[in-house]
């Protein structure tokens, strides 16, 4: 199958998946975890990861700092927080009703 951006509307649920997971993740480590974790079929491109980390940083469903990677970069690592949790739940509950209403059109069409 080839490869594909994320699905609109899905990359926060996925953002905040990982970093629930996984701990703090430079954006970089984000897109390479999206990748990896969907065994290669979902893309991020910084144009579209960073503009939606910015927009969830000012949210506060993430939280940014400073950090050395380990290739000794700076980078911003990036965190979810307390509001992040609960809106990743709300997130789940949505792309859940979305993706069984799908399935119903397509198992009746």
């Amino acid at each position: 199958m080839a490869r594909q951006d994320a699905l609109q509307g899905s990359l926060p649920l996925l953002v905040l998946k990982i970093l629930a997971r996984r701990g703090p993740l430079h954006g970089y480590g984000i897109a390479v975890q999206i990748e990896a974790m969907s065994e290669d079929i979902l893309r991020v491109e910084e144009g579209s990861l960073y503009p939606a980390l910015h927009r969830m940083e000012e949210a506060g469903w993430i939280k940014a700092k400073w950090a050395t990677t380990p290739s000794n970069r700076r980078a911003r690592a990036y965190d979810i927080t307390a509001a992040g949790r609960k809106q990743l739940e709300g997130e789940l509950i949505r792309w859940r009703s979305i993706t069984a209403a799908v399935d119903a059109v397509l198992e009746q069409a």
